[in-house]
């Protein structure tokens, strides 16, 4: 599965990835504190594990920043 995040392609070795697992496989350690948006739709946390990407989709990942 090929899948555009941040700007950039990259390749998965799955036929389907939820939310979830993307996160789990991209960033493992921070998973609070971060948003995630589909298509310039933002994906709420409670149905990250049940939203299924597609090749198609344009994935972006925030991650909140401390400072002033």
């Amino acid at each position: 599965m090929e899948l555009k995040i941040n700007q950039q392609t990259k390749q998965f070795n799955a036929e389907s990835l939820s939310v979830q697992a993307l996160l789990d496989l991209e960033i493992p350690n921070k998973q609070n504190g971060i948003a995630v948006a589909i298509n310039n739709t933002v994906i709420p946390k409670p149905i990250w594990n049940t939203h299924i990407l597609n090749e198609t989709d344009e994935i972006l990942i925030i991650s909140a920043t401390q400072g002033g």
